[in-house]
């Protein structure tokens, strides 16, 4: 058993919200998996969202530093 609100999973699922510590650790233990694992998840899917949202902007925007 696991208790995360439906609304909360829903929420999730369709990217209207990340996935929180207290969601991580809930579902860590009931999949026996690491917390760091969603929460990983979770910063992978921030990344590339982002990304995609401002790739062009980012470019002209951020000059890489030549040391």
């Amino acid at each position: 058993m696991i208790i995360i609100r439906e609304v909360r999973i829903n929420q999730i699922v369709k990217g209207k919200a990340g996935l929180s510590a207290d969601t991580a650790l809930r579902l860590g233990r009931y999949f026996q998996t690491s917390p760091r694992f969603w929460l990983n998840l979770q910063s992978h899917y921030d990344l590339e969202t982002t990304r995609d949202k401002i790739e062009k902007r980012l470019s002209k925007e951020v000059t890489v530093y030549a040391a």
